[in-house]
């Protein structure tokens, strides 16, 4: 049965005592072309910072200031086919669009270190609190307009491991081409090793048609009425203010076995994908809908992202640097969530995804154009489980873990990799699920959970 995490690491430690020893600025080790890129309607609307962290343990061959001088060698290298990350985000005054200009300003490096060892922070997969000083968002001798849009933070524990910490704006990379960044940075770190995947930076691939054509509804979208340049945030990541209670639930590879042969009952739509994330996926959006409230006539409203890199014709190059993710959507009133059986949920969710064909996503392109807004729906799943970011091997090895910096809001709900118990979860294929829910709330969901777990 699905587990869940309570207070695994040691309250005490809110603060993990970070000293800044350096903090500079990286430039390309080539001169690169001045120039600005063109930023589709995707990410337009992502104009924040994501923050990831990536533990290691000590390596007596690379002490954590022999790997900072890698690092630093090995991004300025990366500046120049990657000429966009040390660039800087401007408003064209013609277009009123946001585009990142290609100046050579530099991305942020930090060093610091902590009086911590790794174990003694306790279990990496919980998002403490303190984790956030392992990453600076940005630099103080800096103004507004010219902070680097991506800073790195390599700091030391006293144990001789390390944490390196990176914060990129959203509009750099989404988590493929992200992932694609770090396989070629951890190729740079190493003394003679070409780059793993040539970056594809050319971003009109997914400029909207002109005109623009909106051939579907699109319900999982919110109009605004004012420009996509002001500073905002999408109203699915909205962060109200009220008390929330957040843990982390465990699905294990027998857990998921098990709801995908309960999809396989009561005749799923025979194109039905039961994979994975498709079981998953409905069975939180189950346990989250029917947590909230008491209406069964209620509407839900999921939003799951979508990779639309093999949807496209032609496809998207893997190597697309930039987002080409797009948020599907299943609806459902309540009542059917509680009373259908599992296949017809797994069904919603399948259908969700299977709907963002090529028109139906170039539909939404042209629909950002003409309207400009942002995803809208009660809650969203944000997947970091198959990106593979512990993986990536560099010259001191794999991350011990790694995973993004979590500010826990009541509308995303995120899945990430198990890997802290790959020796019994057959090579990591379970999921940790974090969700952060008022206390009622929180104690429903945690009911639903173990219920459906055992009656699905």
């Amino acid at each position: 049965m699905g587990t869940f995490r309570q207070e695994p690491f040691d309250p005490s430690i809110q603060d993990l005592k970070i000293t800044l020893q350096d903090s500079t600025l990286l430039f390309p080790s080539h001169r690169t072309e001045n120039k600005s890129i063109f930023l589709s309607n995707i990410d337009q609307i992502l104009n924040f910072n994501v923050q990831t962290i990536h533990f290691f343990t000590a390596n007596p061959d690379f002490a954590p200031e022999v790997v900072a001088c890698r690092l630093k060698t090995a991004l300025e290298k990366l500046l120049v086919p990657y000429d966009f990350m040390a660039g800087r985000l401007k408003l064209n005054p013609e277009s009123r669009r946001l585009e990142v200009e290609c100046n050579s300003a530099g991305v942020g490096f930090v060093v610091a270190s902590t009086q911590f060892s790794l174990d003694e922070i306790g279990d990496l997969v919980y998002p403490n609190p303190a984790f956030r000083g392992l990453i600076v968002q940005s630099l103080d001798n800096l103004e507004v307009d010219n902070q680097p849009l991506c800073i790195f933070q390599v700091t030391s524990f006293n144990c001789g491991g390390f944490a390196m910490g990176i914060s990129t704006n959203h509009v750099l990379f989404d988590g493929i081409s992200f992932k694609n960044f770090l396989e070629n940075l951890a190729s740079q770190a190493f003394d003679d090793k070409p780059m793993a995947i040539v970056p594809f930076n050319d971003r009109r691939l997914l400029a909207a048609r002109s005109p623009p054509r909106i051939t579907f509804p699109h319900p999982e979208m919110l109009k605004l009425e004012i420009p996509i340049s002001e500073d905002l945030s999408p109203p699915v990541f909205d962060c109200q203010k009220e008390q929330l209670d957040f843990q982390i639930f465990n699905l294990n590879s027998d857990n998921i076995s098990y709801l995908k042969e309960k999809a396989k009952i009561s005749g799923p739509n025979e194109n039905t994908k039961i994979t994975s994330f498709n079981v998953v996926t409905a069975f939180i959006w189950r346990c989250k809908a029917l947590s909230s409230g008491n209406n069964s006539q209620r509407l839900s409203t999921m939003l799951f992202a979508v990779d639309i890199r093999s949807r496209l014709k032609p496809p998207l190059p893997f190597s697309y640097c930039g987002n080409a993710v797009l948020s599907a959507y299943a609806s459902s009133i309540c009542s059917k969530l509680e009373n259908e059986p599992f296949s017809r949920i797994v069904d919603m969710v399948s259908e969700g995804a299977g709907q963002m064909t090529d028109e139906y996503t170039r539909s939404i392109i042209d629909w950002g154009e003409i309207y400009k807004g942002f995803p809208n729906g009660e809650f969203m799943i944000s997947s970091w489980w198959k990106l593979g970011l512990s993986e990536v091997k560099y010259p001191w090895g794999k991350p011990r873990y790694s995973s993004p910096v979590v500010y826990t809001r009541k509308n995303i709900i995120l899945l990430f990799p198990d890997t802290n118990n790959r020796s019994n979860n057959k090579n990591g294929n379970g999921v940790n699920i974090l969700v952060a829910l008022p206390p009622k709330e929180m104690e429903k969901f945690q009911t639903l959970f173990h219920k459906f777990l055992a009656s699905d």
